[in-house]
């Protein structure tokens, strides 16, 4: 028999469950969409809240203005992303797949809108098999219609992250959107009914490399999606008073031994990705506990207790014994201490970083000068970066001042703005002798002497 080249997937029509980990499951749907639309709208301090300004290359989030020279505090929360998703990865899998993935997200919601307009799945399924007609078209293209209309919410939401949200909307209420914000929002928004409206489960199979190398950094106490086939097996229907009857108790009756699994694929049938968790772990698996939902309804229907599909690890199913602690999983301690030492040190350096940035360069133009008074002077192009929306006043002052002294008044910077200044310092010929030397200078910000800098400037003495 010939080999097929490749493997067409048939289209899965996922059932409606409850439960908790459903219930938990919907919360995360409604937070992150929550937070998604509602963060371009939530202004701070008379400015929208989280927005990033290629224009001005400015990330503005909750009242602090991070710069390009900011890049390490950016370069930090990558690392802490990365070990995060190592850590959580080794110690709970694919849960933030199953609950809070942005594929995951959108899929719900998708199979939301096809659910309220066309049906539950078996009435989808027989739709579908059946030929076009009226109420197929107009089932499908409403369905369709509302799926474009999110995605396309999503698209002009996201395009509001990088120009102000409310200017957005009063422009696309005018009619006057620009070119580069309607390719922006149409492109998010196309891709997003590609994948969660049309691709869906496929994304998470084929198309997620996370799904691909998330085996890597499993181990056998990572906490997983599992079956209990020692339990569960072999599998059959079986009736609710047979079913309080313990398995060992079967034995020597003419009636078979059975176990706790009444073969109904429910689990399946729940599946976003149609696979089945009784066959073991599996790539495809996203964690979203499904399948435990409604496992533990049937346990509860047949009068067998919980956990026939549970989380679990592959040590404690093998062994029946409890999940491990964290302090016997080394692995997990590492990524748990580096985490703690990046996130400490990124904290405290956002706390102690001082709003405003200063450069100090030597007029080129200008050579030392000797003043009337015989003094020598030295001229630099003082560069200043008030990232506060507030205007400030700022003065230079030099640390050797019995030596060396500053020429200039205080230095006003409007707000959320870069001055230039033309600034000399001056040094008595007899008490320094002739060279360059390094003057340490001191930018203390006078609305708030507690923000202070400190730069070194070269001063020639001829």
């Amino acid at each position: 028999m010939a080999t097929p080249l490749h493997f067409v997937s048939s289209k899965v029509y996922p059932r409606l469950t409850g439960g908790r980990f459903n219930t938990l499951r919907v919360a995360f749907v409604v937070i992150t969409q929550l937070l998604y639309f509602g963060l371009p709208w939530l202004n701070w301090d008379g400015q929208q809240a989280t927005r990033f300004d290629f224009d001005s290359m400015r990330l503005y989030l909750f009242g602090l203005t991070l710069l390009p020279q900011d890049f390490i505090y950016l370069a930090a929360a990558l690392i802490v992303a990365a070990l995060g998703l190592f850590l959580w990865t080794m110690l709970a899998g694919r849960l933030w797949c199953g609950f809070s993935c942005p594929q995951t997200v959108y899929t719900e919601i998708m199979i939301w809108i096809e659910r309220w307009v066309e049906g539950p799945p078996n009435q989808r399924r027989k739709r579908d098999a059946a030929p076009w007609g009226a109420e197929k078209v107009l089932r499908k293209g409403t369905t369709q219609l509302l799926m474009a209309a999110f995605s396309l919410w999503t698209g002009l939401t996201l395009v509001g992250y990088f120009t102000p949200m409310r200017e957005l909307a009063a422009n696309l209420g005018a009619g006057h959107i620009g070119v580069w914000e309607a390719l922006f929002a149409l492109s998010y928004g196309g891709f997003t009914w590609l994948l969660a409206g049309v691709l869906r489960e496929q994304v998470c199979k084929h198309m997620c490399p996370y799904a691909r190398f998330q085996g890597a950094m499993f181990d056998r106490d990572t906490l997983l999606v599992a079956y209990d086939d020692k339990r569960g097996e072999p599998r059959g229907a079986r009736r609710k008073q047979h079913a309080i009857i313990p398995i060992a108790a079967n034995v020597g009756r003419d009636d078979k031994p059975q176990g706790a699994c009444v073969d109904c694929g429910l689990c399946v049938q729940v599946c976003p990705t149609g696979i089945d968790i009784r066959e073991g772990l599996q790539y495809e698996c996203i964690g979203c506990a499904a399948c435990i939902d409604v496992c533990d309804e049937v346990m509860d229907k047949t009068g067998q207790a919980r956990g026939l599909i549970r989380f679990s690890t592959q040590h404690a199913m093998e062994q029946q014994q409890p999940l491990p602690s964290l302090r016997q999983r080394p692995r997990a301690l590492v990524y748990s201490g580096l985490l703690l030492a990046i996130v400490t040190l990124s904290t405290t350096g956002l706390a102690l970083r001082v709003p405003f940035k200063v450069d100090i360069l030597r007029d080129r133009a200008v050579m030392q000068r000797e003043s009337n008074d015989g003094y020598i002077e030295n001229v630099y192009n003082v560069r200043i970066m008030n990232t506060e929306r507030d205007s400030r006043r700022y003065q230079l002052q030099v640390e050797s001042a019995g030596l060396v002294r500053v020429e200039a008044p205080p230095l006003q910077v409007a707000g959320d703005s870069v001055t230039s200044f033309n600034v000399a310092l001056v040094a008595d010929p007899a008490l320094l002798p002739s060279g360059s030397h390094t003057v340490s200078v001191r930018i203390v910000n006078l609305d708030d002497p507690s923000q202070v800098l400190h730069e070194e400037a070269r001063l020639l003495m001829p």
